[in-house]
């Protein structure tokens, strides 16, 4: 006992005060997480239901598997996509990847 020092908590009154500032780092991972992720997120997710109503007969789209074809009928969840002649198929609106500028499937063939 002669050679050890008691050691007394003498910062234990000093934890409270930091209180909002342990918080901030937090906070700010959440911040940068929304400008980052979420809110172009979002932006794509609105920009994508615009496309999708307003999608007519004619339009030249693309799907997500990859189909290329035009527009032959519109319903209120599905649209008939005419991918070669006599040849169409019902794919779901939200299915639609890309609407492509007029003429395009003609230059690709």
């Amino acid at each position: 006992m002669m050679f050890i020092s008691n050691a007394y908590a003498e910062g234990a009154a000093a934890a409270p005060q930091a209180g909002f500032m342990e918080f901030l780092p937090l906070v700010a991972l959440i911040a940068v997480f929304y400008f980052l992720v979420l809110r172009p997120q979002q932006k794509r997710a609105k920009e994508h239901k615009a496309m999708t109503e307003a999608l007519q007969r004619g339009d030249e789209v693309v799907t997500v598997g990859g189909e290329v074809g035009s527009v032959s009928q519109v319903y209120a969840d599905y649209v008939k996509v005419a991918v070669a002649e006599n040849v169409e198929v019902t794919v779901q609106k939200a299915a639609i990847q890309n609407v492509l500028p007029k003429g395009t499937i003609k230059s690709i063939k």
